[in-house]
């Protein structure tokens, strides 16, 4: 028995990459996959149904059970339709894995409103798409007194979470995304409906476009060197699979770094120290908040620097 056992996926982005190896590796772990992949290009041009068919392939010839969506998350249709086909499918839907993304770098002043707009579209847009979709059902099904287990897992990254240099559009998308899965655990949680996020990992085709010297590793390929097999995107697939388990029923909106053989977690945006109005509550003086600010990270006036 494995930790998904019967249990109905939708995993976007499944045809290549981190979406491959959280698809494979749920599948092993007893799940029934709808394997959704655009076959658009690193920068969403195109479209091919190789990639999803031949993820669903490899599920079906290892015993699992799987069908193939070529649907875009961008597109709110398409991300009805995805979730009612593993509705249709398999009975019912219980995990849903966001993880479709394209990639548009550009520093900011040279970025063009397209390439900011198509890599919202897919990854921040896309992910409300499913999860919309999703949490109607789970709603619905929840008040016919059918309520679900359900998880979703968001794909955010240290480029939303920490700041990456040309990387504003994917940066942002990402950052909101770790904001929407917070927001998906507090109003999904009277549905049965938990959304957890993790920071994955590997030499993906997103990876070796920003650094050339990566060659593309795939995640059901096993290499005979340790450097190899760290790289690979696969490695983060038992977060997923986890996180997606009755075993992490206790688990709701939370973020998590799962990259290599390594899991951290996330605690962003959490308040640090903080200073009040001398003598008592009031409007600030601009002219005082100098000294209070150094007086928060321990620095003399002089002494603090927070800029880059």
């Amino acid at each position: 028995m494995g930790l998904v056992e019967g249990k109905v996926a939708l995993v976007t982005g499944a045809g290549r990459g981190v979406g491959r190896g959280e698809a494979l590796e749920l599948a092993a772990q007893g799940a029934k996959i709808v394997v959704n992949d655009f076959g658009g290009s690193m920068i969403g041009e195109g479209g091919d149904k190789a990639p999803a068919d031949e993820v669903v392939d490899l599920i079906v010839s290892r015993g699992g059970e799987a069908v193939a969506n070529y649907g875009n998350v961008a597109n709110w249709d398409d991300a009805e339709a995805m979730v009612h086909q593993a509705i249709d499918t398999f009975g019912t839907l219980d995990i849903l894995v966001n993880n479709a993304g394209i990639l548009r770098d550009n520093s900011i002043t040279k970025m063009t409103e397209e390439e900011w707009d198509s890599v919202i579209a897919v990854h921040l847009k896309g992910t409300f798409n499913t999860t919309h979709h999703a949490c109607v059902y789970w709603q619905n099904e929840s008040k016919a007194g059918r309520k679900r287990r359900a998880a979703i897992i968001n794909t955010v990254s240290s480029a939303g979470l920490q700041g990456n240099r040309g990387q504003a559009n994917y940066g942002a998308a990402k950052a909101g995304i770790a904001a929407l899965t917070i927001i998906t655990a507090i109003e999904g949680k009277r549905s049965g409906v938990r959304a957890n996020a993790i920071a994955p990992g590997g030499a993906t085709r997103m990876v070796n476009a920003a650094m050339p010297s990566i060659p593309i590793v795939e995640a059901d390929q096993v290499g005979e060197d340790d450097e190899f097999n760290r790289l690979n995107p696969g490695n983060s697939a038992p977060m997923v699979v986890w996180l997606a388990s009755d075993e992490a029923l206790h688990i709701t909106g939370q973020v998590f770094r799962a990259v290599g053989d390594e899991i951290a977690h996330y605690r962003g945006w959490s308040l640090g120290p903080s200073v009040k109005t001398p003598k008592g509550p009031r409007k600030w003086d601009p002219a005082e908040i100098s000294e209070a600010v150094a007086s928060m990270f321990g620095y003399g006036v002089s002494g603090l620097n927070l800029g880059g």
